[in-house]
């Protein structure tokens, strides 16, 4: 018997619809990967270029990014 693979959609988790915050940063990740943008530093700039900023309206920093996305995959 030939087994099924499993796969997760990530929505399955979500409590609420996503916020214009997260879809706006949700745009921004994949236009910067898109472009080829693979390391922290970078995408740090591009965010910061795209004026997609943090939380609470400051620019990023690759500290406050990665707090970010942790506080947003929790």
């Amino acid at each position: 018997m030939k087994q099924q693979a499993l796969y997760l959609e990530p929505v399955q988790f979500r409590t609420a619809p996503p916020t214009d915050y997260e879809n706006a940063l949700g745009d921004a990740l994949e236009a910067a990967f898109a472009d080829g943008i693979d390391a922290l530093e970078p995408l740090v700039a591009r965010l910061n270029e795209a004026g997609v900023h943090a939380p609470d309206g400051a620019p990023w920093t690759p500290e406050t990014f990665e707090t970010e996305i942790k506080r947003l995959g929790a």
